[in-house]
């Protein structure tokens, strides 16, 4: 269940391993295609094109079944599972013998009012078309604004949260605006309000001290304005209220605070959850008391050694695509030990370090051994090994493209509001149906 890094992983090792008499492989997923997460950010800025960074799942695999559809039912009794077609709604029910649970995760709003309906998430390829769209979108409104503050609410952009995601974003959206606001007649670039807001006291808490040291000096040289120590309490479509009762009006509010497992699990009886809602497995990655059923990625808790405590977050694998690649064929291997009546083995792997791109040619990178990278060689790091790590070299050469023509053209500032546009028909079509006959 799942074809992002770490399904699609299982599905390829299973491929390679198993004779084609010996088992039939079946994978399920919303999406057709596999996104490469790194560098959604750049996708939401322009920097690369949209379908550059996804890659058909059909392409990855020989021979495994491709099953197009969001899971609607797990039954782990009756060894059953039920998909619900994304377009046409019909359901699909797939009986099986061994359940691989890999359905990644969900942007978490901790049950703050109002992040879901004014906020936009950077976790799906339709998030960062949204975000790109809404920025284009505000700046075309506040051209025919007045100066005062409803141009100002439009001209301010936020990120909330400091960690990966919120910094990569903020330094995209910083070089976005420097190509694209000389297009935009009397607006100056010093109009535009970039915000980062941290409710932790660093940015990148979770990483080596030197690395958010690095990224805020960046960050504020670039003119982004930082809130560090002040969590968000509220949002309306007017902006955010912040513990220290601050209020910072904006029209476009990215989320990037957090993630949680897919909801999907929440609910499913006879497992054990973790606290934010994943699933705890063993080593080996099988899920506790439920034989045949694996957990693996973002939507399970790895441990790092036998007595691992939820509340030690060293005991745990973190939910990174490097983590999510490697777990793949591992758990494959499990599965194939299992089939043959074999052991199964501990996952057991050392990251090879953590690496952030900010923008401007700069990044951050903590390397194996306590070393620490910052600036161009940090940048050109994270570039060179995700420019690796892209399947399919149709697609590293797409974006190695997209990256050139980035060092002579401006960004593109084409509005595409397909999906807007089909939004309102459809509303129009449900008010006229809805009118009373006269």
């Amino acid at each position: 269940m799942g074809g992002g890094f770490a399904g699609v992983a299982v599905a390829q090792r299973l491929e390679k391993k198993l004779r084609r008499d010996e088992a039939e492989i079946a994978i399920v997923s919303r999406d057709n295609f596999t996104l490469f997460t790194p560098m959604l950010p750049e996708v939401s800025s322009g920097g690369i094109e949209t379908r550059h960074v996804v890659t058909p799942v059909r392409a990855q695999l020989r021979r495994s079944t491709f099953v197009l559809g969001e899971i609607s039912r797990i039954d782990l009794d009756a060894r059953e599972v039920a998909a619900c077609h994304p377009i046409t709604g019909d359901m699909t029910t797939l009986p099986y013998d061994t359940l691989v649970l890999a359905l990644g995760s969900v942007t978490s709003t901790f049950g703050i009012p109002g992040v879901t309906e004014h906020t936009l998430p950077l976790k799906t390829i339709e998030d960062a078309e949204t975000l790109r769209n809404r920025i284009i979108a505000a700046l075309e409104q506040a051209v025919v604004t007045a100066p005062g503050p409803e141009r100002d609410r439009l001209l301010t952009f936020v990120v909330v949260g400091g960690g990966y995601t919120g910094c990569e974003a903020a330094g995209e959206l910083v070089d976005l605006f420097h190509s694209i606001v000389p297009f935009y007649r009397p607006l100056r670039l010093a109009d535009v309000r970039m915000v980062l807001i941290e409710a932790g006291k660093a940015l990148l808490p979770d990483l080596p001290p030197q690395m958010g040291a690095y990224t805020t000096r960046n960050l504020r040289q670039r003119k982004v304005e930082l809130i560090l120590g002040d969590g968000v309490t509220h949002i309306d479509e007017r902006g955010l209220a912040l513990q220290s009762g601050a209020f910072v009006s904006s029209a476009t509010m990215v989320w990037s605070a957090g993630v949680r497992p897919s909801p999907v699990l929440k609910d499913l009886p006879g497992v054990m959850h973790a606290r934010n809602g994943g699933i705890v497995v063993h080593a080996d990655m099988s899920v506790i008391g439920r034989p045949g059923v694996w957990a693996i990625g973002d939507c399970a808790w790895i441990p790092t050694k036998e007595d691992a405590q939820q509340s030690d977050r060293s005991a745990w694998y973190p939910a990174t695509a490097q983590h999510a690649i490697r777990e793949g064929p591992a758990l494959a291997d499990n599965i194939i030990a299992t089939m043959r009546g074999t052991p199964t083995k501990p996952f057991r792997y050392t990251s090879l370090g953590t690496m952030a791109s900010l923008g401007a040619r700069r990044g951050v990178a903590a390397l194996p051994g306590g070393y620490v990278l910052t600036g161009f060689l940090a940048w050109f790091l994270w570039r060179s090994y995700y420019l690796a790590r892209l399947p399919g070299l149709d697609r590293r050469l797409r974006v190695t493209v997209d990256w050139t023509l980035g060092l002579i053209f401006p960004r593109d500032i084409a509005e595409m509001r397909l999906y807007t546009e089909r939004g309102h028909q459809a509303a129009r079509d449900v008010q006229a149906q809805s009118k009373p006959v006269t």
